[in-house]
């Protein structure tokens, strides 16, 4: 009923608007700007503990050699290969569940990475749902409540519908590594788990002592040729991103990087930014890392299950990795809390089919969403995908329903495909009717059509 009722309210609010603003006042209202999108992609990648049966302890070893499958195998119900994100909440779940539970993991050491930095309002409450809420403690994370978004010097600030929700509940930013060692930390509690020890891209900056036009929001700029994303790690740290498109991406080591960015990204970024960010480029800490995005494309094995990264991956503009990757493992474990007997792999495949159904409202439009934005987002040399861009910041800057819907959708706090489908069209609906403004003309009308199939082509 919801997308209904929102529909009827956007219809109503657009013919108000245009109607008190004829001579393009409503053009002008609507230069400000947002901010979509938070960081980076999902996680995976780390691990669990090891734990000695006999003992019902849990315990750290380093060993380099291959265990035997016989060694992997006795007596686990379930073997869980990679102890990122996912594999660690998943640990920690099933085994609170009574679950006998193996984690593979290459690397106990604390992750240096630039992805899995930002966790949006939902998956927080997925990982209160998981009771795993206090691994964003002790590791300095920064609340994040919305989003900021620059355009042609004019910006404009997005917050989370967080009103009817619990005090604590807002997004989370902080440093990667910090956070998998705090979801390992908390799974060592529980003796059922045993760690065995096996042997396009972003540009990623970390500005110290910044101060962000927009405390405790992320920051994205909608530069050409690519977005420009901002966002606090600790509270005296800030992580920028520079999605550099195309296949050749500028040495670091040659220096054409640091010219790089000093030339093309540095004088669009805002004013307040720039001197800590030229200091972070001359310090010479620049990391590079390839933007993937993988459908998820189930391939039922009996005795295995992919999850994570390793299963789906979409682009890390909206920073709903981690988000899908939770949502993933509630899914799961409500799905094995009524089983007792999981020796039965071909029966357990057949029952787990389920799962790809029941993930897939959260999953594909987070996914579905990201790739959008990205594209919306990137600069590009064709008017109606600039007027789309500019359709999409205006649409976004008018508040109320028009950027709650979107918000919501983002933080994965209300992920539902129709909304997806229904703010996503009513961008293109909205910059097309824009167009027929002050008087139509059959140049505006062509450029509208060009509009709406790229909205089309996009989605």
């Amino acid at each position: 009923m919801w997308p209904l009722q929102a529909y009827k309210s956007l219809k109503v609010q657009l013919l108000e608007t245009h109607t008190k603003h004829k001579n393009n006042s409503v053009l002008e209202k609507m230069d400000c700007q947002y901010l979509l999108g938070a960081i980076l992609a999902s996680v995976l990648g780390l691990l669990l503990l090891y734990k000695k049966i006999q003992k019902q302890t849990f315990s750290m070893s380093s060993d380099n050699g291959l265990p035997r499958d016989s060694e992997i195998g006795r007596s686990a119900d379930i073997i869980i290969v990679g102890a990122g994100v996912a594999g660690s909440a998943l640990a920690y779940t099933l085994g609170k569940d009574g679950r006998q539970v193996k984690v593979i993991e290459r690397d106990l050491t604390e992750p240096d990475r630039i992805v899995g930095e930002l966790l949006q309002p939902g998956g927080y409450l997925k990982l209160m749902e998981l009771g795993l809420e206090e691994c964003v403690n002790g590791i300095d994370a920064q609340r994040v409540f919305g989003y900021a978004l620059f355009k042609d010097g004019k910006s404009t600030k997005l917050s989370y519908p967080l009103q009817h929700f619990e005090s604590d509940v807002a997004g989370r930013s902080f440093h990667n590594g910090r956070f998998i060692q705090r979801m390992r930390e908390k799974a060592s509690t529980l003796p059922k788990i045993i760690h065995v020890d096996i042997p396009p891209c972003f540009v990623a900056l970390v500005l110290e002592n910044c101060q962000l036009p927009y405390a405790n929001h992320g920051h994205v700029i909608l530069a050409d040729p690519s977005p420009i994303l901002f966002y606090p790690i600790s509270s005296t740290e800030v992580r920028c991103l520079v999605d550099v498109p195309g296949q050749k991406v500028p040495s670091v080591s040659n220096g054409e990087m640091s010219h790089f960015l000093k030339t093309e990204v540095a004088p669009q970024i805002p004013s307040e930014l720039y001197n800590t960010f030229i200091s972070a480029i001359n310090k010479g800490n620049i990391r590079t890392m390839p933007n993937r995005s993988m459908p998820a494309s189930p391939y039922p094995t009996p005795g295995a299950l992919l999850m994570g990264d390793a299963f789906n991956m979409r682009h890390p503009l909206t920073g709903g990795g981690m988000t899908v990757a939770l949502s993933d493992i509630v899914v799961l474990r409500d799905l094995l809390r009524p089983l007792r007997d999981l020796n039965d792999a071909s029966a357990l495949c057949k029952y787990l089919e389920s799962f790809y159904t029941l993930r897939k409202p959260t999953a594909s439009t987070i996914y579905t969403l990201a790739g959008a934005l990205y594209k919306v987002f990137s600069g590009s040399s064709d008017p109606a995908r600039r007027e789309m861009r500019k359709a999409c910041f205006d649409y976004l800057s008018l508040g109320g329903v028009f950027s709650n819907g979107p918000i919501a959708l983002l933080s994965g706090m209300n992920p539902r495909p129709l909304n997806l489908i229904l703010h996503f069209f009513a961008v293109a609906v909205y910059g097309f009717g824009r167009l027929l403004l002050p008087f139509p003309s059959f140049k505006r009308l062509l450029l509208g059509a060009r509009l709406i199939s790229a909205g089309i082509f996009i989605a």
